[in-house]
């Protein structure tokens, strides 16, 4: 009797044959990363230490920055350690842990972005009340929600892609582990579980999307009815930077999922997925740190604390 071992291992895409581009693409997505995840822990950082940071808008912008540092985190240093090693394959746990995380930061991402719209709502159309409807404890439920959601989801999805059976080729057309992707490859005929939980990951991302036009729709008629020039810069300085996150979030995201999956991947393909994966979560520290005046004070606070320069500034517990 012969013995055989049946490997479980997948195999991701590469974005080059070649060994020396391989290389160069390890060395250019460690440097996104580690400016993506140093620019989001400093945003931690700030909200964390800076009492002047202590609002509902930097408690949400905080926990938008963990998520980002974590969707980041499991998709970008594989592909380095990829690029580096030569070789794209991943053992089946770790398909399975890619599904779940990328699924549960994306879906927690969509309902803080949905907080965080009605938060601006509630700051330009109540302003007089601001304080009062968006407590602490409203705040904190909204960021436990965020989580579990994202966590309910990257389950259900989990679950349902790796109850499917594997039984071909298992080189996965994409660079990561991705649920559209693994659909591609897998040879089992009744697909109910996954499809209940896309059609469950559907209706959740409508309502998310339902719920920021809608606030959205009452700021820019509460902006527009206001007189002073100064107030319309007021508000929008504080919406466009959301606006802009939540635009290249559903964006990239709607690229990459509603796209057909090809048996090969073009190198436009893997550039839409890396979009998708990459774009946001380096973009965010930029959009709110080089635009916002409240960042960039605090940042000078902690360097100025850093070197003993400002007496009487207190760290935060």
């Amino acid at each position: 009797m012969n013995n055989q071992t049946v490997s479980t291992d997948f195999c991701l895409v590469q974005f080059s044959a070649s060994r020396e581009l391989q290389w160069l693409h390890g060395a250019l997505f460690l440097l996104i990363y580690l400016g993506s995840l140093l620019g989001n822990l400093l945003i931690v950082l700030l909200v964390s230490l800076d009492h002047c940071l202590h609002t509902p808008m930097y408690f949400f912008l905080k926990h938008l920055s963990l998520l980002d540092a974590g969707l980041i985190s499991v998709t970008v240093p594989r592909l380095v350690a990829s690029s580096f090693s030569h070789r794209s394959s991943i053992p089946w746990a770790g398909c399975l842990l890619q599904v779940l995380l990328v699924i549960h930061f994306a879906g927690s991402e969509l309902f803080l972005l949905t907080a965080m719209a009605y938060d601006r709502y509630v700051a330009i159309c109540h302003p007089l009340h601001y304080e009062i409807i968006m407590g602490r404890a409203l705040c904190v439920r909204f960021a436990v929600a965020s989580w579990g959601l994202g966590g309910l989801f990257g389950s259900l999805y989990a679950g349902g892609t790796f109850s499917l059976s594997f039984c071909g080729s298992r080189r996965v057309p994409q660079f990561f582990c991705d649920v559209p992707a693994l659909l591609k490859i897998s040879c089992s005929a009744d697909h109910m579980a996954i499809s209940v939980s896309v059609a469950a990951g559907v209706l959740y991302g409508f309502l998310c999307l339902l719920a920021i036009t809608c606030s959205y729709a009452y700021i820019f008629r509460a902006v527009l009815s206001t007189a002073a020039s100064q107030g319309r810069s007021k508000a929008f300085s504080t919406c466009l930077p959301h606006l802009a996150v939540v635009s290249t979030f559903l964006l990239t995201g709607a690229a990459a999922y509603l796209k057909p999956v090809p048996d090969s991947p073009s190198f436009l393909d893997l550039l839409l997925s890396v979009l998708y994966a990459v774009l946001p979560p380096s973009l965010n520290p930029l959009i709110y740190s080089l635009r916002n005046k409240d960042m960039k004070a605090a940042l000078r606070r902690l360097l100025w604390k850093v070197r003993g320069d400002v007496p009487g500034w207190t760290w935060a517990h």
